[in-house]
């Protein structure tokens, strides 16, 4: 049967198929160590405990009817406050837009500023990018990073591509690396956007930054660093993306957030009007309520991200371990988000069967099935299938359950001739 040519061509998630393998073999019995959801288990990391029962009484009080558009006034001030509170950002209420997450947020952004054809450069490895620039039908420059720059653009990297471009899409802490920009390597990079908007005439579109920062408070030491913090100018072309997903351990509650240009908010509020994105409104509420006083935000992130980075550690530790014992593998020290950059160069080797590991997937199936392990390569976020590189989310595991599977990983490598 047809469809339109956009559903046809659509290319299906790589983290979906290998989620898929692994749900089938837990339902079959197998033990799998799933490092591959860029999600949390809520049984280890459950919301804060205040959030839970202000969604409840929402819920209580009857307040599911429809949300205003761009969101609860009272959820917008309350993101306000935090927003010049935490990063001295200032944005008033009007300059913000509530949304179940921050998906809709980053498909608001590409379809509010992108037509058909234009220039959007954003860097590999990335999260769904590609995806977005798909739907929007845009002219993707796909910026390859280096693990020297911990897989992140630097100015040199981005220069040669800027003329003509409408959109850049950066992301900090990194997702799927774990890894953030300094403020050495952002300012440079703002400082060519802003002199590429200086060149730019009043008939042409501004060159607009996406600054995706939602894993800004999960951050282990280093300094969040965000673009018009560094460069007040900026501000007339940045667009936010944040929320509290990822900080509150609250990825199925949905409720994101974006900011930046009134002109642009206003018409990312006006499509996703069409399209039905807002959060629940009892959702919107308790968040509003627990975000009144920034104390219950502090103290659940501070806990929450310590025991994250510990997981990390412990996972980081393991592999510098099977290093040291010469095994081909290597890990990039986290510095936020849940995420743990793993070099794992066994492509080109042999299985126990005979069967060849020809590509990263081969690798991550064959780990999978051989050593319980399940991780994502680097080719679901946009790099080639040849790269030895994969990401670990250490949100679905207790640290325990890390510490049993490092062996069973050791044991799988040693296996491949």
């Amino acid at each position: 049967m047809k469809v339109s040519k956009l559903a046809a061509n659509l290319i299906g998630s790589e983290i979906v198929k290998i989620g898929n393998e692994v749900n089938d073999l837990k339902a079959k019995g197998a033990e799998i160590a799933n490092l591959t959801i860029g999600d949390l288990n809520s049984n280890i990391y459950p919301i804060p405990a205040l959030l839970k029962e202000e969604i409840q009484k929402a819920y209580q009080n009857n307040l599911t009817n429809y949300p205003p558009a761009n969101g609860l006034l009272s959820l917008r001030t309350e993101v306000s406050k935090d927003l010049k509170n935490r990063w001295n950002l200032d944005y008033s209420p009007n300059d913000i837009l509530i949304t179940a997450g921050s998906r809709p947020l980053i498909y608001a952004v590409y379809k509010t500023i992108v037509d058909e054809g234009d220039k959007v450069i954003y860097p590999t490895p990335s999260w769904n990018n590609n995806h977005y620039a798909y739907l929007t039908s845009a002219n993707a420059v796909e910026v390859k990073t280096k693990p020297e720059t911990n897989f992140l653009p630097t100015a040199d990297d981005l220069r040669p591509h800027l003329d003509g471009a409408v959109l850049l899409a950066l992301c900090s802490p990194l997702n799927p690396t774990g890894t953030m920009f300094t403020r050495e390597q952002l300012s440079e990079i703002c400082e060519l956007v802003i002199a590429e908007n200086k060149k730019r005439g009043e008939d042409q579109k501004p060159l607009y930054l996406m600054y995706d920062q939602i894993y800004s408070n999960l951050t282990f030491g280093a300094e969040h660093v965000d673009p018009v913090s560094l460069f007040p100018e900026m501000k007339e072309y940045t667009i936010y993306i944040d929320g509290i997903s990822k900080c509150l351990a609250a990825t199925g509650v949905r409720v994101g957030w974006g900011f930046g240009p009134a002109h642009i908010i206003d018409k990312m509020k006006a499509l996703l009007t069409h399209v039905g994105a807002w959060a629940p409104k009892p959702e919107q509420e308790a968040t509003a309520k627990f975000y009144e006083n920034p104390e219950n935000v502090n103290v659940f992130v501070e806990d929450f991200k310590g025991k994250l980075e510990n997981s990390l550690k412990v996972l980081h530790g393991g592999i510098q371990d099977l290093k040291a014992k010469g095994l081909a593998v290597d890990s990039i020290e986290p510095m936020g988000a849940l995420y743990l950059t793993i070099k794992l160069d066994y492509i080109g080797k042999t299985k126990p069967d005979g069967g060849a590991i020809e590509n990263s997937s081969d690798l991550v199936f064959y780990l999978i099935n051989d050593a319980g392990v399940a991780l994502v390569p680097f080719s679901a976020f946009g790099e080639e299938k040849s790269e030895p590189w994969f990401r670990a989310s250490v949100g679905g595991l207790a640290i325990d359950e890390i510490k049993v599977m490092l062996p069973k990983l050791e044991s799988a490598l040693n296996n491949l001739k």
